[in-house]
């Protein structure tokens, strides 16, 4: 009889734990829910920062207390394709985590201000984006960009965003090198973009 209780213990620890989560970490469940909200927001940044920082809901609400000066939220300006539901996945919500000087910045991109900052601010975005001109701010949709081929849906990057726009005069526009490269160059809203692992996921490199 013990024989048979220890085979039936041996092929119960080999069968799978059943999780809360997938592999990636995503929280199963609505994307409505808190736990849901904050692991796709937070994971916009790499875990040693993201374990940390604070995170905050599409109205400014603190979902999660943060300690390291970081904080991560939804950054898509079109909204959710869906809001009955949330967001369709964390690429749609366009997540960033950002420090305190590029959240003033992109307080300011929202509200058609120019940014005031103190010190160059710095934020990741490895999620991507669902598309940006880039060229020009706040263009939606690609058929509505100046020149179509100035398009780029990002794959996962972190930014640079310059207390003064004009130190960036001189680095590339073109978002097909690889390398970094300014978007919105020339307006005071002028950034760099820098690209890792996976930044051509969504749209291919020419």
């Amino acid at each position: 009889m013990s024989f048979i209780l220890f085979l039936f213990l041996a092929i119960r620890c080999q069968q799978p734990v059943k999780t809360d989560e997938k592999p990636n970490g995503e929280p199963q469940g609505p994307h409505t829910s808190k736990e849901w909200r904050i692991w796709a927001y937070s994971t916009a940044s790499p875990l040693f920062i993201a374990k940390e920082a604070a995170v905050l809901s599409v109205d400014g609400k603190v979902l999660r207390e943060g300690t390291n000066g970081w904080s991560c939220m939804a950054a898509n300006p079109r909204g959710m394709s869906d809001p009955e539901n949330g967001w369709k996945d964390a690429h749609e919500a366009m997540p960033m985590c950002g420090d305190a000087e590029s959240m003033k910045w992109v307080m300011a991109f929202m509200s058609g201000k120019k940014p005031e900052l103190d010190k160059d601010g710095y934020a990741w975005m490895l999620h991507g984006d669902m598309g940006e001109d880039n060229t020009t701010p706040l263009v939606m949709k690609k058929e509505d960009a100046k020149d179509p081929t100035q398009w780029i849906e990002s794959g996962p990057h972190m930014m640079l965003m310059p207390k003064d726009p004009a130190t960036l005069e001189g680095y590339t526009t073109d978002f097909n090198e690889g390398s970094p490269y300014v978007m919105f160059s020339g307006t005071q809203y002028a950034h760099m973009m820098i690209p890792v692992e996976d930044y051509y996921s969504y749209q291919s490199k020419k």
